[in-house]
């Protein structure tokens, strides 16, 4: 099981491997603080404005928003935005909100395409069918109902309050960005990511198990 001080050098090495790679150009290295007696955050500065997202508003103006107030680990070459957050209890995870978020349109690429056609990361990034959308992994032991319908770890995508895609698992640092980087750049940039061998427990039920979900591998 994870302890937080791992978790919070996973973050970090995540953020300084994707600066490495010439992937992002703006960055808040997470950091821990206190929150209780027992409960301690992994968070980054700016995420006191993460609420922005939850607003019914345009993605347009709630993706600008945050860029302006930096509420984010990390700014993706192409403007894409990524969050991660972590609350321990006792030592043990008790929630995480782990969110991308893609910039709604490429002012750069605009103006001087050739950044964008030259670099085979953001072949998919440029295309004219794609409609960025944010994609969200929560995890909250405080919202357990105890039914399939309000899993404690689950996906969400795009803006839809009620798509809770099943999780197996909460979600480590890594397997988000390397899930990032897979599916939404080029996928041989995920290749070097520091992946850790260990995993959270699994918290899926067996009617959640009946269902359409995401296994995070152990």
């Amino acid at each position: 099981m994870p302890t937080p001080q791992q978790t919070l050098r996973q973050i970090n090495e995540l953020i300084a491997h994707l600066v490495d790679r010439g992937l992002a150009d703006d960055q808040w290295f997470a950091y821990q603080r206190s929150i209780g007696r027992d409960d301690i955050e992994i968070s980054f500065e700016g995420a006191e404005h993460v609420s922005i997202a939850l607003r019914n508003r345009p993605y347009d103006e709630i993706y600008e928003r945050m860029r302006e107030v930096r509420a984010f680990n990390v700014k993706m070459l192409d403007g894409a935005l990524i969050q991660m957050t972590y609350v321990f209890s006792g030592g043990a995870v008790q929630r995480h909100r782990l969110a991308f978020f893609p910039a709604p349109h490429l002012d750069d690429y605009q103006s001087d395409p050739e950044i964008y056609l030259n670099d085979e990361v953001h072949a998919d990034v440029v295309a004219r069918n794609v409609v960025p959308f944010p994609v969200r992994f929560d995890y909250d032991t405080r919202a357990d109902r105890g039914d399939a319908a309000h899993p404690l770890s689950h996906l969400t995508l795009g803006q839809y309050r009620n798509c809770r895609i099943p999780v197996s698992a909460p979600v480590t640092p890594s397997r988000f960005v390397d899930f990032i980087l897979r599916n939404f750049y080029h996928t041989a940039y995920a290749d070097g990511l520091p992946i850790s061998a260990w995993s959270f427990a699994e918290t899926i039920r067996r009617g959640e198990r009946d269902i359409t979900h995401v296994v995070v591998p152990a």
